[in-house]
């Protein structure tokens, strides 16, 4: 990919060792993600079978991207835009799609961080407040909202969000939340007020973390009553679903998001590397670890699903257990958990009538397994509800939202760096203006934007930003990547690079990814996921304690004027794309046009110009 400039390398920033390297790249890879939505898919998709997708997808589309990205990156020591504009001009468009993303990204991602905090600072308080239902007005019951709903539901709606009835009533700004999303951005600043100098060092903290902490809950929860429930639930394949298009697109869609690649971050991160350097292990070590992370997540999380599934059936016997034992006057513990079936059947028998007239629960264990949340749902109501069944809730409070927070802050130095590497790199800043004030303006400007995110509608717009800016964009981005290294670089000049900095050229395997499979995946995936998208209007679910059905969430559709911002955060990244480049071809046409009229042909120096031209282009 041709030499770079001398000077620039030699000012290029370099990671202390390779494991802070690998430990960023892993930590910006492994985020929120992998403990919330690939245990969901697992659910939702037939537990186990849904690997075999998965695994698909990352083999012949993730691993070749996240190769790619590290070796164009160490190669040239630039940022996206730097990258993009050195392999052709045309292309300086994906780098700044890449930096646009990385933004939008961000700004939401950090506003998730701070609902973390907001947690985490409620953690230490005993019993936990949202283990029980605050008074009314007038102290003279519960709050009516709580009641209806549930304690765990109320303090995430109510309590930390306000949340308004729709995404048009905006409410104000919630002044708790606001803090906690300064105190999250500020924390962000301080690790990466010295650029990778400090971020390398608080990757040592933010990127193992997550791992002790999922170890200890993995003991805890092995022991809990149930876990084996949840564990059988999580593995036991269902094969048929496997005929279903719309797992094998989540699979595709889970890996590609999962490892990061298009933001532009890996890319900046391996821009720091020495230019020889082994970037094919690492791009292996760091794809195989991500997986790896998701599937040692789904243990934990599965075994505290079944026990909070196990807690609610027996619950749901106890209360029938009582309404028989009143109604025939039984002695106490003559009907237990353990003999309820036996029981219920020789009641049913005998007495019918007085049976179907108590109106007995329904309790069914797969029932409650089946309750299934990803995302916010599963950290925020599921989960909370879970910890508090388990002795010294408190404790396990804390250390989940601190993983949480680790997960997601070592995810967002990817997402600044994909911003500010690529400001540096277009010198965009003058020199005199210190690192520190750029990355600070930078988190300014990001936490003024993400106040809309504090409103009462806040929650709405986080899920419209998770949605649409994360997807569609990211798909584009990384097709135009590969076909630009692969067909306008070239395979061959590709390789050559990979063999100076490897020591080998990529085989077989690599090249038919990179060629072939690779932009075919992409392609169908991007081509499926809009075709799906186009054919049912979006919706949300909403919040309303005046819903007739509440507490289950009111689904209604997006307003017309949020289905164009949906469009717009859809477009607008990935518009530098072809605006870049029909810009660098007007320019060069007009660069030509101005060459052609500045010859004379009844001039003798026009001649001489235009022979000194051949003359040179005959040299070349």
């Amino acid at each position: 990919m041709g030499k770079t400039n001398d000077s620039v390398a030699e000012e290029r920033p370099k990671w202390d060792n390779k494991v802070q390297y690998l430990l960023t790249c892993i930590g910006f890879a492994v985020g929120l993600g992998n403990v919330w939505r690939f245990p969901y898919l697992c659910q939702i998709y037939g537990g186990g079978a849904f690997l075999i997708p998965y695994l698909i997808a990352l083999v012949f589309e993730g691993l070749p991207l996240l190769y790619l990205e590290l070796a164009i990156g160490q190669r040239l020591r630039m940022g996206s835009i730097g990258v993009w504009n050195s392999i052709s001009p045309l292309l300086g468009g994906v780098g700044i799609a890449s930096m646009i993303v990385s933004f939008l990204v961000g700004i939401f991602y950090n506003t998730i961080l701070a609902w973390v905090l907001w947690y985490f600072f409620h953690s230490f308080q005993n019993p936990l407040p949202w283990s029980q239902c605050p008074l009314n007005d007038n102290h003279t019951g519960y709050n009516v909202e709580c009641e209806k709903s549930t304690p765990v539901n109320y303090f995430w709606y109510r309590e930390t969000l306000n949340i308004t009835p729709d995404i048009e009533t905006s409410g104000s700004l919630q002044w708790w939340m606001v803090i906690c999303l300064a105190s999250a951005w500020c924390v962000v600043y301080i690790c990466f007020i010295k650029g990778i100098e400090s971020m390398g060092k608080a990757v040592y903290v933010t990127a193992t973390f997550p791992y002790l902490v999922l170890t200890i809950f993995l003991i805890r929860a092995l022991t809990l009553p149930g876990a084996t429930d949840g564990l059988l639930y999580l593995f036991t394949p269902d094969w048929e679903i496997l005929k279903n298009p719309q797992v094998w697109l989540d699979a595709a869609t889970q890996i590609f998001f999962s490892l990061s690649v298009a933001f532009g971050g890996l890319i900046a991160f391996s821009s720091y590397n020495a230019e020889r350097n082994n970037c094919e292990r690492d791009a292996v070590l760091v794809g195989v670890i991500n997986s790896a992370t998701s599937l040692y997540a789904s243990i934990p999380i599965f075994s505290i699903l079944g026990f909070k599934a196990n807690t609610v059936y027996n619950a749901c016997l106890k209360e029938n257990i009582l309404t028989l034992t009143n109604h025939f006057d039984f002695s106490d513990q003559n009907i237990t958990v353990e003999n309820y079936e036996h029981w219920f059947e020789y009641l049913n028998q005998t007495h019918p009538d007085e049976i179907s007239g108590l109106y007995l629960r329904h309790c069914d264990l797969q029932t409650f397994l089946d309750q299934s949340a990803s995302g916010t749902g599963l950290a925020f109501i599921v989960f909370t509800e879970a910890v508090m069944e388990m002795p010294g809730s408190q404790v396990w409070a804390i250390l989940f939202f601190v993983m949480l927070f680790s997960l997601g802050l070592s995810s967002m130095f990817g997402n600044i760096e994909g911003v500010l590497t690529p400001i540096n790199d277009l010198k965009l800043v003058p020199k005199w203006i210190p690192n520190e004030i750029v990355t600070g303006v930078i988190c300014l400007i990001a936490f003024l934007t993400a106040l809309i995110f504090t409103l009462g509608s806040g929650n709405y717009w986080v899920e419209v930003f998770n949605s649409y800016v994360g997807s569609v964009p990211l798909l584009i981005i990384a097709f135009f990547e590969i076909t630009g290294v692969i067909y306008v670089h070239g395979i061959k000049n590709f390789s050559e690079d990979i063999h100076f900095m490897t020591g080998k050229k990529p085989n077989i395997y690599w090249k038919a990814c990179w060629m072939v499979i690779s932009p075919v995946m992409l392609l169908v995936v991007l081509i499926a996921y809009v075709v799906i998208q186009a054919q049912k209007h979006p919706s949300y679910p909403t919040w309303n304690p005046d819903y007739e059905l509440f507490p289950q969430t009111e689904v209604k559709p997006y307003p017309d004027w949020v289905f164009a911002i949906i469009v717009l955060l859809c477009v607008l990244p990935v518009i530098s794309i072809p605006l870049v480049a029909l810009y660098k071809l007007i320019c060069c046409g007009i660069k030509k046009s101005s060459t052609r009229t500045d010859l004379n042909p009844y001039s003798n120096e026009g001649y001489e110009i235009e022979t000194h031209q051949q003359r040179n282009q005959g040299a070349m």
